[in-house]
């Protein structure tokens, strides 16, 4: 009998994809802090969401808690990406901890822009999936009550303001574009003395990562974005893949997890990453795609990324 012929796969390879500078910089920082400070050194919350990441820097001596009071007095704390309400840095102040605070650059902003508004006297309602440590971080720079979430247009349909006239909205920095622009736009008409930002809340790579996947969505038979469940940017890449002209778009973490028979009668898979996976995971799923399949790669790029945020100065001397 003749040799079976190995199925041809052509991958559609999204780019950008994988890690921001935001995600670079908070696991540059946790990297740093181990060795500046040696083992442990402790973060609230996973740095970013991709256990690929924690798993690797928990072998390196970093130890990932939930809460400030599972953290000792006198070892290094690193706070996530996401960032953290102010009564966190205000706790470890008060119990003379050395914290360092790996909130990406880009959320802070959200969190200045939060501050001014609420000191100009508005309400600040905030787009955002609740429950997300971002949302529970930037709701956390005001006292309760001065932000009030909106996670869909059902909700900003429904929302009641007191002062419509003092009105200002902000959004998570890893949200659905076009979703975002639905809800802004009925805040927007309900409310049209609402202040927004002066640049768009939702994050470059975002933005990047969501236009990769719908240039090549429709050209795709199925689309795997690498990512974790609790990755918002990651599912919100998967959302994206669905609405743009391929409807059999799944998550994974890593190339194990990867039921093989889904690929079944798929000839064009596209292939991208959450702004928390590493580069890493993507190869390792083209590996194991070429073990079963003859491949080749054809790779779109939108656009060009070269944002650097630097990292704090007390781990930089």
């Amino acid at each position: 009998m003749p040799p079976v012929a190995t199925p041809k796969l052509t991958i559609l390879l999204a780019s950008p994809r994988g890690f921001c500078a935001g995600v670079d910089r908070a696991i540059q920082i946790v990297e740093r802090a181990l060795e500046k400070h040696g083992a442990p050194v402790y973060v609230r919350h996973e740095i970013v969401h991709n256990r690929f990441v924690v798993q690797s820097l928990e072998a390196r001596g970093a130890i990932f808690v939930e809460d400030l009071a599972d953290v000792p007095d006198d070892r290094p704390v690193v706070f996530s990406a996401h960032g953290v309400p102010k009564s966190v840095p205000a706790e470890a102040t008060r119990r003379h901890m050395l914290y360092i605070d790996a909130t990406c650059p880009l959320v802070s902003k959200v969190h200045r822009e939060t501050e001014h508004h609420h000191a100009g006297g508005r309400t600040v309602i905030l787009i955002g999936h609740r429950g997300h440590p971002e949302v529970i971080g930037t709701m956390g720079q005001l006292p309760q009550g001065a932000v009030l979430l909106v996670e869909d247009v059902d909700q900003a349909e429904r929302v009641q303001v007191d002062d419509p006239d003092n009105l200002a909205f902000a959004t998570q920095t890893t949200l659905s574009i076009d979703d975002t622009a639905q809800i802004v736009a009925v805040l927007q008409r309900r409310f049209p003395r609402m202040q927004g930002p002066r640049r768009e809340d939702i994050c470059y790579a975002t933005t990047n990562r969501q236009a990769a996947v719908k240039a090549i969505a429709a050209a795709c038979d199925a689309m795997i974005v690498v990512g974790a469940p609790n990755s918002s940017n990651s599912m919100r890449l998967v959302e994206v893949a669905r609405s743009y002209g391929c409807p059999k778009a799944i998550l994974v973490q890593r190339a194990a997890e990867l039921d093989w028979r889904w690929l079944q009668g798929v000839s064009r898979l596209g292939i991208t990453a959450g702004a928390s996976a590493p580069e890493t995971l993507v190869e390792e799923l083209i590996t194991a795609c070429r073990a079963r399949y003859d491949v080749t790669i054809e790779e779109t790029r939108v656009t060009n990324e070269n944002t650097v945020f630097k990292l704090p100065r007390a781990l930089v001397a």
